[in-house]
């Protein structure tokens, strides 16, 4: 059987069940910006510009993770703390991307939201991501996370807009419980989060 149209059950879903987790989420939040603030100190939250549906911008909120900059040029290796990883494993730090889900800015299941700086090198196929709202979690985060190439990530990411149902994201959120659990794919070899993203040539 065939999925109503994402229009119909997707803002609704994330709205239900991110009420009926609300409480538990925000006392879950309220211990860990009282964690942020001992180990790392103020600003507990970053609010960072990311490109939404259609690429429009909104501002994500995230608990944070790692130390101020020195300089530009600092390397997140240096500047992402011993309880900052610990953080980033368990996607705690992603708790406050519940309040952007119930503004509409993002859903439970979809690409994850990534750099503005980005968009003006993705292949118009790549590009395709931005057809629905991204994500707290999506397909490319329960097949690889991380760990995986650029190239297939964006490929996991279309796919999932191509395929995108209720049964699917039901499906995706609790795979996504299960790779938390295990906490697996949380870095890409060799770096403290990821290589950024450089475009195709």
């Amino acid at each position: 059987m065939r999925s109503p149209p994402a229009d119909l059950w997707k803002r609704p879903l994330d709205i239900v069940l991110v009420t009926l987790a609300s409480l538990p989420a925000a006392l879950l939040a309220l211990v860990v910006a009282l964690s942020v603030w001992v180990s790392l100190g103020r600003p507990i939250l970053i609010h960072q510009l990311r490109p939404g549906r259609r690429g429009v911008g909104f501002r994500l909120h995230k608990f944070r993770t790692m130390l101020p900059s020195a300089t530009d040029e600092t390397d997140d290796a240096v500047r992402l703390t011993k309880f900052g990883r610990w953080l980033r494993s368990t996607s705690l730090d992603e708790l406050p991307e519940l309040w952007n889900v119930l503004r509409g800015d993002m859903s439970l299941v979809g690409p994850r939201p990534l750099l503005m700086q980005y968009l003006p090198l993705y292949t118009a196929e790549q590009a395709r991501r931005h057809e629905v709202r991204p994500g707290i979690t999506g397909w490319a985060q329960v097949n690889g996370r991380n760990a995986q190439s650029w190239e297939d990530r964006f490929r996991l990411d279309v796919w999932y807009v191509d395929h995108m149902s209720l049964r699917l994201d039901l499906k995706i959120l609790l795979m996504t419980v299960a790779q938390v659990i295990a906490r697996r794919d949380i870095d890409q070899p060799g770096h403290a989060t990821r290589e950024p993203f450089r475009g195709n040539g």
